[in-house]
């Protein structure tokens, strides 16, 4: 059987959790969600989330959804008047 590779939407976004930081990553297309201490530890772990998840939908002879957003992620800079009162969103 001849196999074929996927690529889905991988969103990474920190937490803190008191001093720490903890990265959380959700495949939208999976409805996969898991979290790390890094980004490289989260993708790793979300990429076996994915990859039991599309074992499973094979195991139950369902379909497998297939991620066709192609969404692009950017920041801007813009520059604010000194003095101005900031906070972490």
């Amino acid at each position: 059987m001849q196999t074929q590779v996927l690529n889905y939407r991988i969103i990474i976004e920190p937490e803190k959790q008191g001093r720490k930081t903890v990265y959380n990553a959700y495949c939208p297309t999976l409805k996969v969600a898991d979290y790390g201490n890094s980004i490289d530890e989260v993708i790793e772990s979300i990429k076996d989330g994915i990859e039991l998840a599309v074992e499973s939908l094979v195991k139950e002879n369902k379909a497998i959804p297939i991620d066709t957003t192609k969404e692009l992620i950017a920041t801007a800079q813009v520059k604010v008047p000194a003095g101005a009162k900031l906070f972490i969103a």
